[in-house]
């Protein structure tokens, strides 16, 4: 393969896994905060005083926003896409692009489930004050696994891209077998 189409590849692959997880993230974010957002804004025009609790819980589901941008900036780190020379081969930057696309997916659906779920917990608080703190723990439950997959990805992130001559998947791969 041409060497300049083995970088623009390469680049290509772990741009668009860097950008999966990024704008997966913060459109599960954003439908997450949504649907919260118009639960609680119910409950605020009939007990204002409420805000604080419930701001919380509203904004609980923007954390995967914030997951999918770590997940893209250190995909855009490692691989060489800040700083312009690619450090990654086309194997790597495609195995980086499922990897994106995995992380994202969970930090979609996690946002607008624990959207659903604050929005829940924000309807008991509405009807119980005294319930404000037993109503976050089920939306935070739903974060565990947005956790998990900003955790998984870091870790196949810096697996992926180990190697200093420029991480290439099918030759680690096939390391072990040479043995």
């Amino acid at each position: 393969m041409d060497s300049q189409l083995s970088i623009e590849l390469a680049r290509a692959f772990a741009f668009a896994g860097a950008a999966l997880a990024f704008c997966l993230g913060g459109w599960g974010s954003a439908r997450g905060i949504c649907t919260a957002a118009q639960v609680a804004t119910g409950v605020l025009s009939e007990k204002p005083a409420l805000f604080g609790r419930l701001l919380v819980m509203v904004a609980l589901p923007g954390t995967q926003g914030f997951y999918g941008f770590i997940i893209a900036f250190m995909m855009a780190q490692r691989t060489g896409l800040i700083g312009g020379t690619v450090t990654v081969s086309p194997s790597t930057g495609l195995a980086l692009a499922l990897v994106g696309l995995g992380a994202g997916i969970v930090q979609y659906f996690s946002a607008v489930y624990q959207g659903q779920a604050s929005a829940a917990g924000i309807a008991l608080v509405g009807r119980r004050e005294d319930a404000a703190g037993r109503a976050i723990l089920f939306p935070a439950l739903v974060e565990t696994y947005a956790v998990v997959a900003l955790l998984a990805a870091i870790l196949f992130t810096l697996w992926l891209t180990n190697n200093a001559e420029g991480a290439n998947v099918l030759q680690f791969l096939a390391a072990p077998a040479a043995q």
